[in-house]
């Protein structure tokens, strides 16, 4: 452990592996014991009942052997990230939203898990100045927000939204819908990368929003102008820039300012480590978790 901060990884890091078989979960926990990870986060990517990664239509049985595999290899399975989507007109459709989140609770719950994130939108952003869209999503989004974090809170389980998905990518629509929500166990799930996707500065929307932190996650990209021509395997952030995954201090972020701002915080508790580049994953994980550690250490 790190000044206090438990540093692991989340699932998708792994993504390339589990998704095409070469690696399973239970492989995943093994290799993170053998690692410097302390923790590994799950990561849904949908209801899928043949998913690596333990759902609401899983079987069961295999919950149960997630569960006993992360026991038995020492690796606590510390947060859930799911995705779901709360901007809607139809008060039927938001219900049944809510109804899935909560059975996800449930879930966490199973796997001995005490922290989850749910999106409260899609992931794709809006055309043009999307300002008067969230205005109109924000009251549906507090109200399934509040009402799932209520029913999380006698479980121990502290619900979160992360700054993900281009619509509330900002810190400030983040803090807004937390500080609405105006629950204790309602946080955020602070990715320090994902500021850029609408080209904010890392170094000030982390510190900007370490006070609510959940969990981080520690991620870089390599940036460049909107006018290059960097080639296939690029995004583009909202404002035009070309961005791409990189190892965890390998990228064009200012992590050290981010990590010194952590420090600055007092922040304690998880941080994972979230992988989207195009190396190997497991040199990726290796390299960004020994970087992160680092980071933390000179902050």
């Amino acid at each position: 452990m790190t000044t206090g901060i438990s540093l692991g990884f989340s699932s998708y890091s792994f993504h390339s592996k589990l998704s095409t078989g070469e690696m399973t979960l239970p492989e995943v926990i093994e290799w993170v014991a053998a690692s410097e990870g302390e923790h590994l986060e799950l990561a849904s990517l949908g209801d899928d009942a043949d998913s690596a990664i333990p759902n609401i239509t899983s079987d069961p049985a295999y919950v149960e052997e997630i569960r006993a595999a992360s026991q038995k290899a020492g690796v606590p399975l510390s947060t859930l990230a799911i995705g779901a989507n709360f901007f809607t007109d139809d008060p039927e459709e938001l219900a049944s939203q809510v109804a899935r989140v909560k059975k996800y609770v449930d879930l966490a719950e199973t796997l001995g898990i005490r922290q989850m994130r749910h999106d409260v939108v899609g992931h794709p952003g809006l055309e043009g100045d999307d300002t008067p869209q969230f205005e109109k999503a924000l009251p549906s989004i507090v109200a399934a927000s509040k009402e799932i974090a209520q029913y999380a809170a006698p479980k121990g389980i502290t619900t979160s939204l992360e700054n993900h998905g281009f619509f509330v990518q900002a810190a400030d629509r983040v803090r807004r819908i937390i500080h609405a929500v105006d629950e204790p166990n309602f946080r955020t799930t602070l990715d320090v990368g994902n500021f850029v996707c609408v080209d904010e500065a890392p170094e000030v929307s982390v510190a900007q929003n370490l006070p609510y932190a959940m969990v981080v996650h520690f991620k870089d990209f390599y940036i460049r102008p909107a006018d290059a021509a960097p080639g296939e395997g690029w995004f583009r952030s909202r404002g035009g820039k070309h961005l791409r995954g990189a190892v965890v201090g390998n990228g064009d972020i200012d992590l050290p300012a981010v990590a010194r701002a952590i420090k600055a915080s007092g922040y304690t508790g998880y941080a994972s480590i979230e992988f989207e580049g195009w190396e190997d994953c497991l040199l990726g994980c290796e390299r960004g978790i020994a970087n992160a550690r680092r980071l933390l250490e000179n902050a």
